[in-house]
Parts: structure tokens; C-alpha cells; sequence
């Protein structure tokens, strides 16, 4: 599932893209101004943000340039302003797209997709490790010939870590992909369910989930 940041200080833009939003499937993080955007960023996995340039505190244009320095996810500048010097600075600290107020939300619902195809993360509904296939819309694994239906979390765990093969995540970061924000249990849930599927699939040579000691896991495919 990919999660998108609405930075913007206008409460009733940030309504109206986190409802086209979520009706997508995105998860949607809400900040109303650099400074608050700042801070979900340090403490959650965004995958693209949409960020307003006249933000108090901290605008669109320090922000963006904040990400284009810390994070690799597409940015999308969202503004009233229309001059083309504008267009230039944004462009100038790393924006990928701009888009000018008032605007039509399915044509940025495009422009979103559009983007994240060429970051690379829209999520595919088949995704193959060697000989293992593990398919989203089916939630079957299919394995050494063998047809797995896993149990709920253990699928979207599986799904998470191989969607990004050899990207380490702490354990933090999968309670949140995979429980939610509300989970009320402890991190150790997370190893009980990475054991399970080490059990699982412990007959298999197309790919390993290695513990990285002090902060999570990561999935390695397997070389042949």
C-alpha cells in the first residue's frame, strides 16, 4: 500500500485529496505546514508527496528541497501561482510536477500515477522471486509447485518485503505498513510472523528473509 503526503495549509484541499486519495487505495498523511511535514516524514515511509508552496513556517519550496536532500519519492507542487518564474524555482529545487489551483483532482489522481510508475512503486499485482510468485489479487503464493494461502498478515508481511527486495524495514515500520497506526501489541508480533514464514518457506532457494540485527528485516532474491 503506498502513502502519500498532502502538505498544504488549506484544510479543505487537504479534505478533497485525501478523499480522492484513499478512495484510490493510498494511505494519506496530512500536514498544514512544512514544519509538521517535516515531522511525519522523520517518523513514517511516504512514497509521494503533494506540497503547497505559500505554507507558513516552512514553504513548498524548503520542502521540497528537503526531501529532494534526504528521500528519493516524486513531489508535486501544489499552488495558486501560475508565473513562470515560479514554475522555474520549483523546478530548481527538485519538483517533479506542478500543478496550479483550481484543479481538477482526477487529473491529478493521473499525473500521481504517472509518477509513481516512474519512481517504480505501483504496486503490481504479481511479483515473482524466481520461482516463487506471490499474486495480490489472488493472496496466493505458489512455491516448488506447492499452492500456499496464507493467513492474512503473514501475506501482506510476505508482500511488503518482497516488493522491495533487499530494503531493510525495523520492525516499526511493518507494524505500521501491516497492523496500522492503532495496533495495540508490541513489536514482537513481527518476529513471531517472520518465523512462520521462515517455516514456511524453508523449502525454497529463491529467496531468504534475513534478520538485520538492531533494526528489522529485508527479503533477498536468491541468485541462480
Amino acid at each position: 500500500m503506498l502513502h502519500i503526503l498532502v502538505a498544504d495549509d488549506d484544510a479543505h484541499i487537504r479534505e478533497l485529496l485525501k478523499h480522492y486519495l484513499e478512495a484510490e487505495g493510498y494511505v494519506v498523511y496530512e500536514a498544514a505546514d512544512g514544519i509538521e511535514a517535516s515531522a511525519l516524514l522523520s517518523e513514517n515511509q511516504v512514497h509521494l508527496a503533494i506540497v503547497d508552496v505559500m505554507m507558513p513556517n516552512k514553504d513548498g519550496f524548503q520542502l521540497c528541497e528537503e526531501i529532494r536532500t534526504y528521500y528519493d519519492f516524486p513531489v508535486i507542487l501544489l499552488t495558486a501561482k501560475d508565473q513562470l518564474v515560479d514554475k522555474e524555482k520549483g523546478f530548481s529545487v527538485g519538483t517533479d510536477d506542478y500543478v496550479t489551483k483550481p484543479f481538477e483532482p482526477r487529473e491529478l489522481l493521473f499525473r500521481i500515477k504517472a509518477l509513481l510508475r516512474r519512481y517504480q512503486l505501483v504496486n503490481e499485482d504479481i511479483i515473482k522471486l524466481n520461482q516463487t510468485t506471490i499474486n495480490r489479487k489472488s493472496y496466493e503464493v505458489e512455491s516448488n509447485g506447492k499452492l500456499f494461502m496464507l493467513p492474512m498478515k503473514e501475506f501482506e508481511l510476505l508482500s511488503q518485503l518482497a516488493s522491495y527486495p533487499g530494503r531493510t524495514f525495523s520492525r516499526e515500520e511493518l507494524i505500521q505498513l501491516i497492523w496500522g497506526l492503532d495496533f495495540q501489541g508490541d513489536d514482537r508480533t513481527v518476529d513471531v510472523h517472520i518465523k512462520r514464514l521462515r517455516e514456511r518457506f524453508s523449502h525454497t532457494d529463491d529467496f531468504i528473509i534475513q534478520t538485520v540485527r538492531g533494526v528489522g528485516y529485508k527479503l533477498e532474491v536468491k541468485k541462480k
